[in-house]
């Protein structure tokens, strides 16, 4: 395990050794006070809770995730240094696993800067602690459903744009599956049995439950199970490409 742990650190060190995370972060932080306090008008709901923070998180990372994940891959086969990582003394799963904690990591920290929020909730009134913890929880764990998509397809190409786009698409697909539209789109077409399996691998679906604070078992498990598809199927392509 020290070729993951060697890894993830090289990974994580690397984005703070230039300005791309520093910028994330306050990009990140802009746009989520933003959607918060002004688009969704907190202080004149009236409720002391964070559900308007949450509720913009699943589009917010629909493009930031892929951005930070586009690079991933993508990069080490334009600069030519996959090759190298290739010929490492450990299996190419910590490779990847180390990559993608790295990343996931990256992101855990930039969903941290934004406490404050939280804090001043809590100033102005009496929420539910438990209901925003959980409401953490999901926001991470779908950030990584996100980051492991976004690095598979970026071993897919060279090409970091194409990297984004591509990421980007198939993240809206997964985020649109249980919207009410599609599941509407599809009704009379689909047997009742399908639509529901449908809606229950949006990331939508899944995401709601944990942020209203009902902290399922099954949700915590498509996420996790999401995620390690994901980095097999990235495996996968990148022992296809070593061969």
């Amino acid at each position: 395990m020290q070729g993951l742990k060697a890894v993830c650190k090289r990974e994580l060190t690397g984005y703070f050794q230039t300005p791309v995370a520093y910028v994330f972060i306050a990009i990140f932080l802009l746009i989520s006070g933003l959607f918060t306090f002004y688009i969704s008008n907190l202080f004149e709901r009236g409720k002391a809770d964070l559900e308007p923070f949450f509720t913009w998180h699943p589009w917010l990372y629909l493009f930031l995730m892929p951005a930070i994940t586009m690079r991933l891959w993508a990069e080490e086969r334009r600069s030519g240094t996959l090759e190298m990582l290739m010929t490492l003394p450990i299996p190419l799963w910590q490779l990847v696993v180390g990559k993608f904690l790295a990343v996931w990591a990256f992101a855990a920290i930039a969903l941290v800067c934004t406490f404050p929020i939280w804090i001043t909730i809590n100033y102005l009134g009496n929420p539910d602690n438990g209901v925003i913890v959980a409401g953490y929880l999901g926001s991470l764990l779908m950030a990584g459903g996100y980051l492991a998509i976004g690095s598979c397809l970026s071993a897919l190409t060279r090409n970091q744009v194409i990297a984004f786009v591509i990421s980007v698409t198939v993240c809206f697909i997964f985020t649109l599956m249980g919207f009410p539209l599609v599941v509407s789109f599809f009704t009379g077409w689909l047997p009742q049995m399908l639509l529901d399996m449908l809606g229950q691998f949006s990331f939508l679906t899944n995401y709601n439950e944990i942020v209203k604070g009902v902290l399922e078992l099954r949700s915590v498990v498509y996420f996790a199970s999401l995620i390690v598809f994901w980095l097999f199927v990235n495996i996968l392509v990148l022992e296809q490409k070593k061969g």
